[in-house]
């Protein structure tokens, strides 16, 4: 049993996808990230980064006590590892799998996110700002295009590098860019979002909450914490 911390984001949605490939046993605790669940001091005790996806696995392969991760390229791994699923043996074929989901850990998912929130979020609007992360973002979009112009997949085979970047594309409207303009990219998505357990998954996050409120107490939350915050333990 996989007790999933979670909440309907990009970095939550990789999880889900993962254990609905799998098939495996799960549990869902909703962490309300945008009223402030994510400050609760048990779920620091999990995720001491105060941010969700983090799981605690209940059954490790080693027989012991639970393990908690923390951090959304970590909990992929670690599955994938337990599972032997989703990440090559071979040690070339595991190189390009790892560098691809360290890519988007990198890359794509903090581009990405400045861009939701300069563009969409900020209280006030900052051309320059705006057009950096808009067009880094599609310039990185361009890097997996360019990626995917002679395979199927990130890295080959369907793996976690792929279910690390799908959710980060999957609201490129809101990111102000036009999938007919990478084709590859496009062709990538379509064949991913309609993969049943992506369905399932997605499914899965509506069912918790379909409509992201940023209000003015998610703002605090979302956007207001600092090193002070966190020495207080004040959310």
């Amino acid at each position: 049993m996989i007790d999933l911390y979670y909440w309907p984001t990009p970095n939550g949605h990789k999880i889900t996808i993962f254990l609905e490939e799998t098939g495996t046993d799960y549990r869902i605790h909703p962490v309300h990230i945008g009223r402030g669940e994510q400050f609760k001091p048990d779920f620091l005790k999990i995720a001491p980064n105060n941010r969700m996806p983090a799981i605690v696995d209940r059954q490790p392969s080693d027989g012991g006590e639970p393990i908690s991760v923390f951090e959304s390229g970590a909990i992929l791994l670690y599955l994938a590892e337990k599972s032997g699923k989703y990440i090559p043996a071979d040690t070339r074929d595991r190189v390009e799998v790892l560098q691809w989901l360290f890519w988007q850990m990198a890359g794509l998912g903090p581009m990405a996110g400045q861009n939701h929130h300069f563009v969409k979020y900020a209280p006030e609007k900052l051309p320059y700002a705006m057009d950096r992360y808009v067009k880094e973002t599609s310039r990185l979009y361009a890097v997996l295009d360019r990626r995917l112009a002679d395979r199927d997949y990130v890295a080959g085979n369907y793996s976690i590098a792929d279910m690390a970047a799908y959710p980060w594309i999957v609201p490129h409207e809101r990111q102000q860019q036009n999938l007919d303009e990478f084709p590859n990219l496009k062709r990538w998505f379509e064949t991913i979002r309609a993969r049943p357990a992506v369905v399932r998954a997605y499914e899965k996050g509506a069912a918790i909450s379909s409509k992201p409120v940023v209000d003015e107490d998610a703002r605090k939350f979302l956007f207001g914490q600092t090193a002070d915050t966190i020495r207080a333990g004040v959310r």
